[in-house]
């Protein structure tokens, strides 16, 4: 008997057991036609998993279920190999690294993404404690990649192939490009290996998101559509993260790209921002003065309301790196200063904005919760004082204001 993998295409748990045959020489069949919320309810499928999740192995000596046990049994078919180390050290490491990603980088990976898309009850303090501890996980992996390859010994091994899997999860789910550039060698390490022939034969082409899902309400009904729509996987599903697709629909229009246009482009600004290493005040700031737009443009200072709270520093800066990455959505719209000052707490946050059109855009103070723990004052710039302080924070003028920069952190 073929071994039968029980799932459907283009699901992420299943493809750790692919790449792992890939490399051992293994073949796996997948019959087509699974269908999630019918297929894994039948009698059948649930004498192989009792709850009826994805993915199941199908085996001559039985069925396998739970994606990094499938894995593992897959990676062992062809007797021992690299795969799984060449000490009884190396096996231990990769175990290591399989429990560390699947625990530290997937679960929180998986508690940031499901929430949004209604699996699971929303509520932004789960979120932030997801994204926190996430990034905790992602900055010890970083570390570990700075001189490290792979993590485990010269070559691939099952660690790498579970942990990238995870990885590819949050890549193209949640972990936009402005979230991953903070751990470089992680970024590094996942492109290298999502590329490598073996991965990609099963992944195909992997693209990063360039948003953070909007947040779907948990049983929210859908709206009634013409054609029949598939039925949408049940919550037991959700644990393994149910991606399934469906047609396009096409995006309204944003109010901002409807506005006449302006000589000030964005992108050219950021460029400059982002490409100007030295005589930073004569060039970059300079440029933004010339650049500016007042009708097309308007300029915004942000005081965090509550500084009192702001005692611990590393508490503090997460705060500001969570509400800029809910600002996402305004990325095409939007650039962005965050200082946080002083040397102890408590630190005060405060901020600079330039946003498209003459208000703060209404999608975004809709959409971005943390915008109402500020104080939001418009630049008026033919005040010399306030422009003045526009330059200082686009440049991280240090001290600002009498007061020492704990961070400054940049939204481009």
């Amino acid at each position: 008997m073929a071994l039968v993998m029980h799932s459907y295409k283009g699901n992420k748990n299943s493809d750790k057991a692919f790449i792992a045959a890939e490399f051992a020489g293994v073949k796996i069949d997948m019959p087509s036609g699974f269908e999630m919320g019918v297929t894994n309810k039948t009698t059948e499928f649930l004498k192989m998993n009792p709850l009826g999740k994805i993915p199941v192995l199908e085996t001559p000596e039985g069925p396998i279920f739970e994606s990094n046990a499938i894995a593992r049994y897959v990676s062992r078919l062809n007797g021992e190999n690299s795969l799984n180390g060449s000490s009884l050290i190396e096996y231990a490491h990769i175990e290591q690294w399989i429990d560390f990603s699947s625990l530290e980088i997937y679960g929180n990976i998986f508690n940031w993404f499901v929430p949004r898309m209604g699996f699971m009850p929303y509520s932004v303090p789960g979120e932030e404690a997801a994204i926190s501890a996430l990034k905790r996980g992602l900055e010890a992996l970083n570390t570990h990649l700075a001189s490290n390859t792979y993590l485990v010994g010269h070559s691939v091994t099952l660690a790498d192939i579970i942990t990238v899997c995870n990885l590819n999860l949050g890549f193209s789910t949640v972990m936009t490009k402005s979230f991953t550039s903070a751990f470089p060698h992680v970024e590094r390490y996942f492109w290298t290996l999502i590329n490598q022939p073996n991965f990609k034969k099963v992944v195909g082409d992997v693209k990063q998101t360039e948003s953070v899902p909007a947040i779907k309400k948990a049983g929210q009904p859908a709206k009634p559509k013409e054609q029949p729509k598939k039925k949408e996987a049940p919550a037991a599903e959700a644990t393994k993260v149910v991606e399934e697709e469906e047609a396009p629909k096409p995006k309204a229009k944003n109010p901002l790209d409807l506005l006449p246009p302006s000589p000030m482009v964005l992108d050219e600004w950021k460029r400059l921002y982002s490409n100007t290493k030295s005589n930073f005040r004569e060039v970059a700031i300079k440029g933004f003065w010339d650049m500016y737009d007042p009708e097309g443009y308007s300029l915004w200072f942000c005081d965090y309301k509550y500084n009192d709270e702001n005692m611990v520093s590393f508490v503090t800066l997460n705060k500001v790196g969570g509400f800029l990455q809910r600002m996402d959505l305004a990325r095409k719209y939007a650039f962005g200063k965050m200082l946080i000052c002083g040397s102890e707490g408590p630190f005060k946050v405060k901020g600079l904005w330039l946003f498209r059109g003459p208000e703060i855009p209404k999608f975004v103070m809709d959409e971005v919760y943390d915008m109402e723990l500020y104080e939001w004052t418009k630049v008026d710039i033919s005040d010399e004082a306030q422009k003045e302080r526009v330059s200082q924070m686009i440049e991280d003028a240090e001290p600002f204001e009498g007061e020492a920069l704990l961070d400054a952190k940049c939204f481009k």
